[in-house]
């Protein structure tokens, strides 16, 4: 048996699952709607206030399915109710971030700045503090956007393994490099 797919997800107050009969399962909450579909092969229940996710046999490809929908409604929940959060910071010398509206403009050490639009569904924070690396702030209710999202902003300049610099999320390790050494003569 899949271990997560088994679980049942509990539903916070103010959370609504609806399951359609065509396998669209919809999310309402506090924060938003998210809607998902599944697949056909794949059972969705609301008992009560536990949403079930089962499947029709045990076949490696049901298996697998059954604990996917079961974490993509999962997190639905959590997004609706809670919402996610990401934290991105630049480290580097001159590397800067400011946002108009849900337009990102990077400085990254390039010949030009970055123009980064972000869909409407997230929404974007920049800080600049004295002293200390400019921290972009992505919040949204979706996990895989924002996700997807992040990591792209992320792509734009890795960071590299000997001095540490480029675009990180907040407490991330990076694995260092030790530089070239002198010859020993």
């Amino acid at each position: 048996m899949s271990r997560i797919g088994k679980k049942p997800i509990n539903l916070p107050s103010g959370v609504t699952v609806d399951v359609s009969a065509h396998g669209v399962v919809t999310v309402k909450g506090p924060k938003g709607t998210l809607v998902q579909e599944v697949n056909p092969d794949i059972k969705v229940t609301v008992e009560g206030n536990d949403v079930v996710v089962s499947r029709p046999t045990e076949s490696k490809r049901h298996k697998s399915l059954h604990g996917l929908y079961r974490s993509l409604i999962n997190n639905m929940v959590i997004g609706v109710s809670e919402g996610y959060k990401k934290e991105l910071e630049l480290v580097g010398v001159g590397y800067k971030a400011t946002n108009q509206g849900q337009v990102l403009e990077l400085n990254l050490g390039y010949s030009h700045n970055i123009f980064f639009a972000l869909p409407e569904t997230i929404n974007v924070k920049t800080e600049t503090a004295k002293g200390k690396n400019p921290i972009i702030t992505l919040e949204a209710i979706d996990k895989e956007l924002i996700g997807q999202v992040a990591a792209k902003i992320r792509s734009l300049r890795k960071i590299e393994p000997y001095k540490g610099k480029g675009v990180r999320f907040v407490g991330e390790q990076i694995r260092r490099k030790a530089g070239k050494t002198a010859a020993k003569k």
